[in-house]
């Protein structure tokens, strides 16, 4: 019995010496990322973004999307507002009450009792927020961003007040599960409508949020998660490796079990720029680094140093591109410039951090949704390196 006994010590101890050196070798290998956003900078305009953009009064509040009298939003735009919201609380300010708003507005236009995705849109008519039936289909990117965001509100307010929001993240999960995730792929669709033969292979490649997915997997519990993880993953590095800037389509297909991709034409899915890198992939050096600063996969950073490089080599980042690089508008525009700014910090990529942090810091738009939402997003992702997960 006390050879036994030894044995399990040498083994205890073995296991151990082996755990402190991948954990070294983990530290090591760490990202060693620094953001030259300030904290300061960051507040002021999160004020900013919060008076133009977060209407609303009482109960709910949500993220005015057009110019008009009358407003109208976007499940996307919920999402960027209860994460933009908790993210501003988790560096220390932004406050729980506005999340809550938030997370009532959400609460109130869901598809129905029985389905907690989000209705994609709303507009203001006679002073209420409504959806017709038509809008009330789901925006998967939103959807995403809402359940990612309730999970950093658990984590950072607990889930002992009238809103519960881990019951509210796990319910939500579960039908993004069940209506978004393509069952053959892996991959999440681009709604819970897209299930017909013409739209079931279709794939938003800024909705291929690998982060996300590892953070639903640890969540969770579910290890259906990790397997959206290893195929999203693995779509993204196929498209990668498509062209020599690195640069993304805003739709693909994306067929089988083997991830065979296809094209899409303009204006088969949402606008002109379906086939190019336009208004919908202009988030992927976003989602893609923001895994690499949290997870240090390799392949991420692979992925988004690619798509640093092409930029880098331009003298300035304008809207929309062709996958083989070329400009196809010659206007700047925040949503594309913003997130390979936050990128390069990421990525500690020097020559971009020093030619575009100035606009990363600049005002916020105050009559533009998208790419003021798109900047505040990056703002607060830079202020977050460094920072737990």
């Amino acid at each position: 019995m006390k050879e036994h006994k030894y044995q399990w010590l040498l083994s205890g101890l073995i296991i151990l010496v082996a755990f402190a050196i991948g954990t070294a070798i983990y530290n090591t290998q760490s990202p060693q990322s620094t953001s030259n956003v300030s904290t300061a900078t960051i507040k002021s305009r999160y004020r900013t973004w919060k008076k133009a953009y977060l209407k609303g009064s009482g109960q709910q509040r949500y993220v005015k999307t057009n110019t008009a009298k009358k407003a109208q939003t976007l499940s996307e735009a919920q999402g960027y507002g209860m994460l933009i919201t908790v993210m501003a609380a988790k560096q220390g300010f932004g406050s729980q009450k506005s999340f809550d708003q938030l997370t009532r507005y959400y609460l109130a236009h869901q598809i129905s009792t029985d389905n907690p995705l989000m209705s994609w849109r709303q507009n203001q008519k006679d002073g209420k927020m409504l959806s017709t039936k038509a809008e009330q289909t789901s925006a998967t990117d939103g959807d995403l961003d809402i359940a990612y965001a309730l999970i950093l509100a658990d984590e950072k307010w607990g889930s002992k007040g009238d809103l519960k929001y881990n019951q509210l993240a796990n319910q939500l999960l579960s039908a993004i599960k069940k209506y978004e995730i393509n069952p053959t792929t892996n991959l999440p669709r681009v709604g819970d409508w897209a299930t017909a033969s013409k739209s079931a292979d279709l794939v938003r490649t800024s909705d291929l949020m690998t982060a996300y997915f590892r953070k639903f997997a640890s969540y969770t519990k579910d290890g259906s998660w990790t397997r959206v993880v290893q195929s999203s993953q693995n779509a993204l590095k196929k498209l990668s490796n498509q062209h020599k800037t690195g640069l993304m389509a805003d739709f693909v297909t994306v067929k089988g079990k083997q991830l065979k991709l296809g094209s899409v034409k303009a204006n088969q899915v949402a606008s002109q720029y379906d086939a190019q890198y336009g208004f919908n992939a202009c988030r992927i050096p976003w989602r893609v680094a923001y895994d690499y600063q949290l997870n240090h996969s390799q392949t991420s950073k692979a992925i988004a140093q690619k798509m640093c490089d092409f930029f880098a080599s331009k003298k300035k980042i304008t809207a929309v591109y062709t996958l083989n690089g070329k400009a196809v508008e010659a206007y700047t525009n925040i949503a594309f410039t913003a997130p390979v700014a936050y990128a390069s910090q990421v990525l500690s990529d020097q020559k971009l951090k020093h030619n575009y942090t100035k606009y990363l810091t600049a005002e916020i738009p105050t009559n533009n949704y998208y790419p003021a939402t798109i900047q505040m997003m990056m703002l607060l992702a830079s202020g977050s390196i460094g920072q737990n997960k």
